[in-house]
């Protein structure tokens, strides 16, 4: 084994950043075993250094993050600050001073991913980022390598914690969205801004990260389709429920049947409950991968947390500092196939819509016409008079397999007809 030590530059000590360090202290005989050389925590940069951070020597932390990535004698840098910047500067100087780095954050991948492997590669360092998806769950690893000799079609999953939890309840209980919401707080699975989950970004930001690996070509996040969950309503799982069927916040990254593109894209979706993500419950995330040697993967786990999230940053830290040793560097950024992104209209999936009609005869024809006239098959028709006495009824239509721009084309046909009241809710139906 090496003796000299492995020098290590911890960006933010946080949640995550914190566990990193505990972990590379406690763990630090059998790091160096599996490593071949000793690893050693050179420096901590933080916002407020008066903190006291338990485990941690005064002496490493420092308020000057430039100045720690350019001391030469680093050899791994972890970045778990989040947010664009200064993260992206602090990668890139990184990688020019000599430092491969080791990142958790999910939005500067999606952003800026093609920059941050350019740079990488420019510089012969790793740029290794296992933590920024679904948390202690490996996945970035097995798309990357296991999968490297297959051909993956599909990235169906749960890759947010928060909002499963919050639809879980709300199945599970019947709660309503806003007081699933406030437990999810109250227990700490929630922000006390919950907006990037519950609006779908972080959701997003993981999808294009999943969909460039999956499909060796890039995805932004702006190329990624994203709707949020704070519509879904009470009213919403019941019909789930008569389908035989739950709601999640999918991420769902596809190839074309014909391989010539891919989409990518985030919203509430119905599915069975017979498929695997439907029995996923609490705060977990599970992804499920199909491809065309291994068939169907899934991968489950506690997707964010501290500890759960630091697993994953110490298991590439080892990765990176065993590739230092070797004077190799893993594997990068492949996107070979430079597919093209479709757009969402092009999506073709199943619909559930629930209207608010006018209860008398000859609507159910009407609204019949119009899917009709935009190509969009009916598979089941469920009409319900109101019990109010309003003489307005409920007309729940589940389609066949239909285009996304079909099916908006017929919601705004149907808006338009003097019978229907409102379309309460449109969900798509996956996972069949």
């Amino acid at each position: 084994m090496r003796t000299r030590p492995l020098k290590v530059a911890l960006l933010g000590c946080g949640v995550v950043g914190s566990e990193v360090a505990r972990i590379m202290t406690t763990h630090a005989d059998d790091l160096a075993a599996r490593i071949g050389a000793p690893v050693e925590l050179a420096g901590v940069a933080v916002r407020r250094p008066s903190k006291v951070r338990a485990g941690i020597d005064p002496a490493l932390v420092t308020t000057d993050a430039t100045a720690l990535v350019k001391r030469g004698d680093i050899d791994v840098v972890v970045e778990v600050i989040g947010g664009i910047e200064p993260a992206r500067t602090l990668i890139t100087t990184a990688f020019e001073h000599g430092a491969s780095v080791v990142s958790a954050n999910k939005a500067l991948l999606a952003q800026d991913g093609a920059a941050l492997h350019a740079a990488a590669d420019e510089h012969d360092a790793d740029l290794y980022y296992e933590a920024a998806v679904a948390g202690a769950i490996p996945l970035i690893r097995p798309l990357r390598e296991s999968l490297a000799g297959d051909k993956v079609n599909r990235v169906l999953g749960i890759v947010n914690g928060t909002t499963n939890f919050i639809l879980d309840k709300m199945d599970s209980t019947g709660a309503g969205y806003q007081e699933a919401l406030d437990e999810a707080t109250a227990l700490g699975y929630a922000e006390a801004d919950p907006t990037a989950d519950v609006e779908g970004f972080d959701a997003a930001a993981k999808a294009a990260i999943l969909a460039g690996i999956a499909f060796h070509t890039r995805v932004r996040l702006d190329d990624v389709y994203r709707e949020g969950m704070i519509e879904v309503t009470a009213a919403d799982f019941a019909s789930a429920k008569a389908m035989g069927c739950t709601i999640k916040l999918l991420a769902i990254c596809e190839r074309a049947a014909d391989g010539g593109s891919v989409t990518a894209r985030v919203h509430p979706a119905m599915i069975p409950l017979t498929h695997p993500l439907a029995s996923v419950r609490g705060a977990y995330n599970a992804v499920f991968v199909e491809s065309d040697a291994a068939g169907q993967l899934m991968f489950y786990g506690p997707g964010a947390g501290g500890a759960p999230t630091a697993s994953a940053v110490l298991g590439d830290l080892v990765a990176v500092c065993r590739n230092k040793l070797s004077g190799a560097t893993g594997p990068g950024d492949s996107a070979y196939t430079q597919l093209p992104v479709s757009p969402m209209g092009e999506v073709v999936t199943r619909y559930h819509i629930s209207l608010d009609v006018a209860d008398k005869p000859g609507v159910l024809a009407q609204v019949a016409t119009v899917f009709a006239e935009h190509g969009v098959s009916i598979d089941t028709v469920r009409q319900q008079g109101r019990l109010d006495g309003g003489g307005d009824a409920s007309l729940v239509v589940v389609t066949h397999r239909a285009s996304d721009a079909s099916l908006t084309g017929t919601v705004e046909a149907l808006r338009n007809l003097d019978t229907v009241r409102g379309v309460a809710s449109i969900m798509r139906v996956e996972g069949e």
